[in-house]
C-alpha cells in the first residue's frame, strides 16, 4: 500500500478514496487531469474541460474509471512539481529502489496536434530496482458509455460511441476485459513511457518512443518557464504566488480565452452532503477576478484573450431577462448549461448527488457587473485602451444598472433560498458605475455621466444607511439586516470605504469575532441566513485571503502576516487549494479552485507592498 504525499499511510482505514488534497493537476490549456499521490489519474475529461469524464474514480471508485501507475511493492510516495512548471513528479521509495513518474500534457499550438490532447506518463527508476504495474481502465461518458478495446502489440485502442483513445507504450500490454494492464521491472536508469491520445477526426494513433517523450517533456518545461518568466512579482511569497499563477494559466481555455472556475465537478463542500456543484465553466465574477490577479503580475495576454472571449461572443451585449450578462457561460461562450444528476455515480466518499451542468445560470447576481467592469477598467489602465465596441458595451451595462441596481438577487454565494437585498450586490453595482465613470473621464468617452453619478451616489447612501446595523456595529449581509457576511471584506478593496474608516474598523472587528476561526473565515452563518440547502460547510478560502488583505490595508500588518502564513499551511503538498477548508484542515469542494488562488495572489501582492 503506497503511502500518501502528506506522510501518513493512505487508505489503511479501508477507504477507497484518497482525500481531495492528495492530488496534483496537469493540463494543456484545453483540459486537465488530477493525479493522486499514489500515482493514479482519477479525474480526466477529454477533449476539453467540460467534456464527459474518461477517468472519474475520484467520484466513484468502482464505476468512474482510472489510470493506475504505481510501484508493485510497498512504497512511500512524495509528489512535487518540476520547479516553475505544471509538470508533476510522483516519487516512489521502496525497499530495493527509488522510481518516479513524470506526468504532463504537452502544450501545442492550434495545429491538428492540439486535438490529440496527449497525456504522457514517464516512469523512471533512479536507484536500485523496482517493479511497476499499470492499469488503464477508461469509463467513457461519466462511466455510462460502454466501450471496446483492441490490443495490438504495444498499442491499445479504446472506442466508445463518443470518443476514441489510443494508448501506446514502450512496455508490454495485456488485456483484461475492457481494461489494459502492464507489469514491468525497472532497473536503475531504465524507463518506460505510457502515452494516451485522443484519436479520430483526422488525428491518427502514433507511438511515443522514449526519445520523443523526453523531447516533449523538455518542451513542456520550457513552455511553462517561459510563460512564468513574465511575472513581475518578486516578493516574499514568490513560490506560492508562482504556483497560483501557473494554476490560473492552466485553467484558461486557449481556443477561446475563457477561464474556468475549477477543472472538476461535484467534489463536496461537506463530505456526505449535497453541496456538490459543477465548476467547469466561466463564472463572470471568477474570471474577472482572475484577470485582475494576472494583470497585477504583468500577464496582459490572458486578460486580452478573455476580453476577446467577451467581445467576440457578444457576452456583454446580451438581452436576457436578467440583464446584459448571465452569471456564467460555457468555455465556448454558450449560455445554456442545463443541470442534471448522475445517479449511477456514488460521489466522492458517498457525497451525492454528482451533478453536471449548473442551474445557477438562471440566477440574478448583480455583483458580476462590478467585477467585470472593474476588470475592464484595469485592462484599459494596464493593458490596451478600450475599443469603441467595448465602450458601447460598458455604456449599455451602466445604463441598465441605473434602472436595475435596486432589486433583490441571489447574491455572490448563489444561495438557493430566494432573492434578497444583498449589500455586496449593491457594493459591486457601485463599483460598476464608479469604474465606468473613471474610464469615461480618463478617455474622454461619451457617457450619460449625470445619470451614472446620481445612481452611484444613491447606492452609496443606501449602503451607508441601510447596510449598516447599529445593533451589530457593522455592515451586514442584507439591507436592514443583522447577519454578517464575509463578502463585505471587499468594501475597502473596492475603494468604497477607507480601510481605516471607523465604521469599517468596527466591521472588521465584528467579522473577526463572529466569522474567523484561527486564520480561516466562514462566508456566513447558514442557520442565521438560510441558503436553501441542507448541512453546513467549511471555511471559504477566498474570504480568508480577503481577510488578510483587509487587515493589511487597515495597518494591522503583524496580524495580516500571521494570518497569511497560517493560511499557507492549509495548502496541499504541492501548494494547491480547493474551495474550502474543513474543521480539521481538510480540503473541501472543487479542486483546485481559481477563486482561492487569485485571492492568494492579491493578498501576497498587497501585503508585500504594505510591509515594504
Amino acid at each position: 500500500m503506497a503511502q500518501n504525499g502528506s506522510g501518513g499511510f493512505g487508505q489503511l482505514d479501508g477507504s477507497r478514496y484518497l482525500p481531495i488534497s492528495e492530488h496534483g493537476v496537469i493540463g494543456d490549456l484545453r483540459t486537465a487531469a488530477l493525479v493522486a499521490t499514489d500515482g493514479t489519474i482519477d479525474w480526466y475529461c477529454c477533449p476539453r474541460f467540460d467534456a464527459p469524464s474518461v477517468f472519474a474514480s475520484i467520484l466513484d471508485a468502482d464505476r468512474g474509471g482510472c489510470f493506475e501507475l504505481c510501484a508493485d511493492v510497498p512504497a512511500r510516495t512524495r509528489q512535487f512539481y518540476f520547479p516553475d512548471t505544471n509538470v508533476l513528479i510522483t516519487r516512489f521509495f521502496a525497499a530495493d529502489g527509488v522510481a518516479e513518474i513524470q506526468d504532463f500534457m504537452p502544450v501545442v499550438d492550434e495545429s491538428r496536434e492540439a486535438d490529440r490532447h496527449r497525456l504522457i506518463r514517464r516512469v523512471l527508476c533512479v536507484r536500485g530496482v523496482i517493479p511497476f504495474r499499470a492499469r488503464i481502465a477508461p469509463r467513457f461518458g461519466y462511466g455510462a458509455e460502454e466501450h471496446t478495446v483492441h490490443l495490438e502489440g504495444q498499442r491499445a485502442v479504446f472506442r466508445s460511441p463518443s470518443l476514441s483513445l489510443a494508448l501506446t507504450s514502450t512496455a508490454p500490454l495485456e488485456r483484461a476485459g475492457v481494461d489494459v494492464w502492464s507489469h514491468v521491472k525497472l532497473l536503475e536508469g531504465e524507463s518506460h513511457v505510457f502515452a494516451l491520445d485522443r484519436i479520430g477526426d483526422g488525428v491518427p494513433a502514433r507511438p511515443c518512443p522514449r526519445a520523443e517523450a523526453q523531447e516533449q517533456a523538455e518542451a513542456t518545461v520550457r513552455f511553462w518557464r517561459h510563460w512564468l518568466a513574465g511575472s513581475r512579482y518578486h516578493g516574499r511569497w514568490r513560490e506560492m504566488v508562482n504556483r497560483s499563477a501557473l494554476l490560473l494559466k492552466l485553467l484558461t481555455y486557449a481556443p477561446t480565452g475563457a477561464i474556468i472556475a475549477a477543472p472538476t465537478t461535484s467534489l463536496p463542500e461537506r463530505i456526505g452532503g449535497e453541496r456538490n456543484w459543477d465548476y467547469r465553466y466561466v463564472w463572470v465574477r471568477d474570471a474577472a477576478f482572475c484577470v485582475y490577479a494576472l494583470l497585477r503580475l504583468g500577464f496582459t495576454s490572458e486578460a486580452e484573450a478573455f476580453m476577446g472571449f467577451l467581445g467576440e461572443r457578444g457576452i456583454m451585449s446580451g438581452t436576457g431577462a436578467g440583464g446584459p450578462l448571465q452569471i456564467m457561460y460555457g468555455i465556448d461562450g454558450r449560455s445554456e448549461l442545463p443541470e442534471y444528476e448522475l445517479p449511477h455515480l456514488e460521489g466522492h466518499l458517498g457525497s451525492a448527488p454528482v451533478r453536471v451542468g449548473n442551474a445557477a445560470t438562471g440566477q440574478l447576481q448583480l455583483d458580476i457587473y462590478g467585477a467585470l467592469i472593474d476588470a475592464v477598467y484595469l485592462y484599459d489602465k494596464w493593458g490596451q485602451p478600450i475599443s469603441s465596441a467595448g465602450w458601447d458595451a460598458v455604456g449599455a451595462v451602466a445604463d441598465w444598472l441605473c434602472d436595475h441596481w435596486d432589486q433583490p438577487d441571489e447574491g455572490i454565494w448563489e444561495t438557493r433560498g430566494g432573492r434578497r437585498d444583498f449589500v455586496y450586490s449593491r457594493l459591486m453595482c457601485w463599483v460598476a458605475l464608479e469604474r465606468a465613470i473613471r474610464i469615461a473621464n480618463r478617455r474622454g468617452l461619451p457617457a450619460d455621466l449625470p445619470r451614472w453619478r446620481q445612481s452611484r451616489d444613491a447606492i452609496y447612501r443606501q449602503i451607508m444607511s441601510r447596510g449598516w446595523s447599529e445593533e451589530r456595529g457593522a455592515f451586514v449581509q442584507g439591507l436592514d439586516d443583522k447577519v454578517l457576511d464575509a463578502s463585505l471584506l471587499m468594501m475597502p478593496m473596492a475603494k468604497f470605504i477607507s480601510p481605516t474608516d471607523p465604521k469599517w474598523l468596527a466591521t472588521l472587528d465584528v467579522l473577526t469575532s463572529d466569522l474567523v476561526s484561527d486564520s480561516l473565515v466562514y462566508r456566513y452563518d447558514p442557520e442565521s441566513s438560510p441558503d436553501g440547502l441542507r448541512g453546513s460547510e467549511g471555511t471559504f478560502s477566498i474570504c480568508s485571503f480577503w481577510y488578510v488583505e483587509a487587515l493589511a490595508r487597515a495597518g494591522r500588518l503583524e496580524e495580516a502576516r500571521l494570518a497569511f502564513e497560517k493560511m499557507l499551511t492549509y495548502a496541499n503538498h504541492v501548494g494547491l487549494f480547493a474551495e474550502e477548508i474543513g474543521r480539521t484542515g481538510e480540503q473541501l469542494g472543487n479542486f483546485p479552485q481559481a477563486f482561492t488562488h487569485l485571492s492568494l495572489i492579491s493578498a501576497a501582492f498587497n501585503l508585500d507592498r504594505a510591509l515594504g
